[in-house]
């Protein structure tokens, strides 16, 4: 009798292990594992899509050296800024862009009318914002790029919604040396 006794009693300790209460807590925490485990990969894709999205903001700032009243730079400016770069300009006259550009060493058939520098960089003219930052990536051993003159169809000189073309960007060295850095 001692025997049955133990075997019913072991099986009621069996049949606990099963009670609804004991099944309840148990998903409970299969509930409570999953939403965490859920939560924290949709919190590192959101973090991820912040830094993607708050690269622009993260980008280097560009310094514009230009005449106060040259339309055409104003224009390069604003472009640069909806393209999610901060920018400084200053006024300068025509004999303070003159010293600029030779400090900076662009030689006059490099010229343009405006002069930027972003980190260690010389931007000289009309460049795309897109050469700008795949100069920024690639970071090649140069002073800088230039878009030569005033080409018609570069941003900034282009019209609303028209697509760059027609010149090309350059990366120039401190001899003056170019050599093409992209075609449009």
């Amino acid at each position: 009798m001692k025997k049955q006794y133990q075997t019913k009693n072991s099986l009621n300790n069996g049949l606990q292990l099963f009670s609804p209460m004991k099944i309840i807590i148990f998903l409970l925490m299969i509930g409570l594992v999953s939403s965490v485990v859920w939560f924290t990969q949709t919190t590192d894709e959101s973090s991820e899509a912040v830094v993607a999205a708050g690269t622009a903001a993260v980008l280097p700032e560009i310094t514009v050296y230009k005449s106060a009243t040259c339309t055409c730079c104003n224009k390069w400016v604003t472009y640069l800024e909806d393209e999610g770069f901060t920018v400084t300009t200053h006024d300068k006259s025509d004999n303070e862009m003159a010293s600029i550009k030779t400090s900076l060493g662009v030689k006059t058939p490099l010229a343009s009318c405006h002069t930027a520098t972003v980190g260690d960089y010389v931007i000289e003219g009309h460049v795309p914002a897109a050469d700008i930052l795949q100069l920024l990536t690639e970071k090649p051993e140069t002073v800088g790029l230039t878009a030569p003159g005033m080409p018609k169809h570069s941003p900034g000189m282009q019209p609303a919604g028209e697509k760059t073309s027609g010149y090309d960007v350059l990366l120039f060295d401190k001899a003056g040396n170019t050599q093409i850095f992209h075609s449009y």
